[in-house]
């Protein structure tokens, strides 16, 4: 085998898998499909519809988040795959496992991108929640300004709190707690480079 290990010997590498004999480029599939799927879930979120602010309201940083956040959602969603024919199957395993870990990465950096999509989206509804609490169906007035403000100083502490490094925590927590095979996800740096490049 292209990776040095023999069939029988890759259970003991992927404890985790349940079939006796998977090969390490079938593990790697498996683990494309888990990633995407995610990507998935978190597309189908950031499509969903959203408020429809009036036009007073339009131009408030909450909604401003909303509609930037679901233009990179579709980016990321429309963003095209392209394959290198230099990594088509042959027979020998090797483009096999290049593609797969190219696959691999593509799908880490969509779900990265979507992670934190959505991390943002969560931040700016519980804006508008806060927005409607505070308005309960009125129109501004002076006296909702100082709880206005809380709310988009709110807002905006919660967004410094989403960095490259939480949305990568918190991807490899959850990966790990469903018993994931992590042994060649991609490191951050390797994903956002990707993601310059792309």
């Amino acid at each position: 085998m292209a990776d040095g290990c023999e069939d029988t010997e890759v259970s003991s590498i992927l404890s985790f898998v349940p079939t006796d004999g998977m090969t390490v480029n079938e593990a790697r599939a498996m683990r494309v499909a888990e990633v995407m799927n995610d990507f998935q879930m978190l597309q189908q979120y950031i499509m969903q519809p959203q408020p429809n602010p009036s036009a007073e309201d339009y131009h408030e940083a909450g909604y401003e988040i909303l509609r930037q956040c679901r233009a990179a959602g579709s980016a990321v969603l429309s963003a095209q795959f392209e394959i290198d024919p230099s990594q088509l199957p042959d027979g020998s395993g090797e483009p096999e496992k290049r593609q797969l870990q190219r696959v691999l990465l593509d799908a880490s950096a969509r779900r990265f991108q979507a992670k934190k999509i959505y991390m943002r989206m969560v931040a700016a509804a519980r804006w508008v929640n806060m927005r409607s609490g505070i308005l309960q169906g009125q129109n501004r007035h002076a006296g909702h300004t100082a709880a206005l403000r809380q709310a988009d100083q709110a807002l905006q502490q919660e967004l410094a709190t989403i960095t490259d490094e939480r949305i990568v925590n918190e991807l490899r927590t959850k990966d790990w707690q469903a018993g994931h095979w992590l042994q060649e996800d991609p490191p951050l740096q390797t994903v956002l480079n990707w993601i310059r490049s792309h």
